[in-house]
């Protein structure tokens, strides 16, 4: 899923979407789901772990492994839209992202349901 998905339905949603993506590739389709605190409107029994991470090594691990993909998919994002410190910050709003944004402007992989960048699209739209 990408940010726009999640502006529309917003992470929580985006992230089970996501999930239901994935399961649906798998082959063959699992028997059972370990899920991190949330249920899958899926017809495979699954059992919700509250902070799963901590609770279940598959879970454990799986996220490691969503920690690490990401981290990777923001050194990509940091060399195709310098100036944001995108390698660094993970996404989060740290003070080099945030003069980053205010010097260079929005990017298309920026959240526009998420502050600051709500409140700045916003702005230029009034703008216009």
């Amino acid at each position: 899923m990408d940010n726009h998905v999640i502006d529309q339905v917003n992470i929580y949603e985006a992230t089970k979407l996501a999930m239901k993506e994935a399961i649906s590739q798998l082959e063959p389709q699992p028997e059972h789901l370990l899920i991190d605190a949330m249920k899958l409107d899926l017809p495979i029994s699954q059992t919700s772990i509250i902070k799963g991470d901590a609770n279940s090594l598959s879970i454990a691990a799986a996220s490691i492994i969503a920690k690490v993909t990401r981290d990777k998919i923001m050194a990509n994002y940091d060399q195709e839209f310098p100036g944001y410190d995108f390698s660094q910050n993970a996404g989060y709003g740290t003070t080099k992202h945030l003069e980053g944004i205010e010097k260079h402007g929005v990017t298309p992989i920026h959240r526009t349901s998420f502050e600051p960048i709500k409140t700045l699209v916003a702005s230029s739209k009034d703008k216009n």
